[in-house]
């Protein structure tokens, strides 16, 4: 009997490629499209979002251009509360989350893997760019990056455990975004042209603060700049509208570039530095999910990465207990968040990760 696969196809073109592979690998496939928020409720229109009914019924056609019956799964009861209401109650105590990480770990590979047990399925499969692989020595399943590293995506990943590895495919871990889009055209796919969607889906134009505030209905006022002596420099619009490390848009005619330290939230400041203020040498990061390893028992050397956008740096790690690491970088890291996500890398395999909840 063929193997079964549930397909995440969110209307674009990476899960519809990725369907086609799994279909051709012999496997019996359903295509399901996962209806998170309604776009009204979240302030967005259907030409600068995603999760839209064009989108939903983008997913459909491909499905079934390709012979696969497609469904919609509504997880938006979930979806707000374990991704945006975790996004709105981290950014609002100061610290910077990253919400496509709860979305893969609480809605992705957590619900629709439920969904598939009980549906007796064998895979969640997705158009995520990263590999799944496993090791006959420690016995465990290992993530790797893709091997198109611009498009790699284990980042946000990370959180990933035994049994969802088990149970996962990475069609496009192979492939080349250009090769992706070549396939999805041979095969006259509706949306082989298809702009990838922005990175957080339900927030539009990257207006975190705007967005926060029309969710929450409520103002964040305004308050003092400070410098790290405590001297006022001048007022900000709303602490929520400030990220750490960020030099533009402060609104203020200063001698010398300043740059955001620290957000105190319950002062309702937002502390200024010299450039030199912003970079850290050593962090701690909880919550954490090991993946290679079952626990980093000695100092290690790793590749290791704050934030999706920064690069990696090398840096040694200690798991000082169960649910902590501590991470001392080769070269002091710029603007490391509370909130980001800290993933370990040894060369292209993920070890693991966790939460950043503080560095110096």
């Amino acid at each position: 009997m063929a193997q079964k696969a549930i397909i995440a196809m969110s209307g674009g073109v990476d899960s519809s490629v990725a369907a086609l592979l799994t279909l051709k690998d012999g496997l019996e496939c359903v295509g399901v499209t996962l209806k998170l928020f309604e776009n009204s409720d979240v302030g967005a229109g259907r030409e600068d979002s995603c999760c839209s009914l064009e989108d939903a019924e983008d997913a459909r056609r491909v499905a079934y251009s390709i012979g696969m019956p497609h469904y919609v799964f509504d997880f938006g009861e979930d979806f707000r509360r374990d991704v945006i209401d975790r996004f709105v109650s981290e950014y609002t105590n100061g610290r910077t989350p990253n919400p496509c990480i709860d979305c893969n770990r609480f809605i992705k590979f957590k619900r629709l893997m439920e969904r598939m047990d009980a549906m007796d399925f064998d895979y969640i499969v997705t158009g995520h760019y990263a590999r799944v692989g496993f090791d006959e020595n420690s016995k465990r399943y290992f993530l790797k990056k893709a091997v198109d590293e611009r498009k790699d995506q284990s980042y946000v990943l990370y959180g990933m455990n035994q049994h969802q590895l088990a149970h996962t495919r990475f069609p496009l871990g192979g492939f080349n975004k250009s090769e992706v889009r070549e396939i999805a055209a041979e095969n006259g796919f509706v949306n082989a042209k298809k702009h990838d969607s922005q990175d957080i889906c339900f927030v539009m134009n990257g207006k975190y603060a705007d967005f926060i505030e029309e969710y929450t209905g409520e103002i964040w006022p305004c308050g003092d700049f400070v410098d790290d002596s405590g001297r006022t420099l001048g007022r900000h619009k709303g602490i929520i509208r400030y990220t750490i490390g960020q030099r533009r848009g402060l609104g203020l005619a200063l001698p010398a570039p300043l740059y955001v330290r620290e957000k105190r939230i319950r002062e309702n400041t937002v502390v200024l530095s010299p450039k030199t203020g912003i970079f850290y040498r050593k962090l701690v990061a909880k919550d954490i999910n090991l993946i290679a390893v079952a626990r980093i028992d000695q100092p290690t050397r790793v590749m290791a990465k704050v934030s999706y956008n920064q690069p990696e740096a090398p840096a040694t790690v200690i798991q000082q207990d169960e649910d902590t690491l501590r991470v001392e970088f080769d070269e002091p890291m710029r603007a490391v968040t509370a909130g980001q996500a800290l993933v370990l890398y040894d060369g292209d395999t993920v070890l693991g990760g966790g939460t950043i909840v503080s560095a110096g």
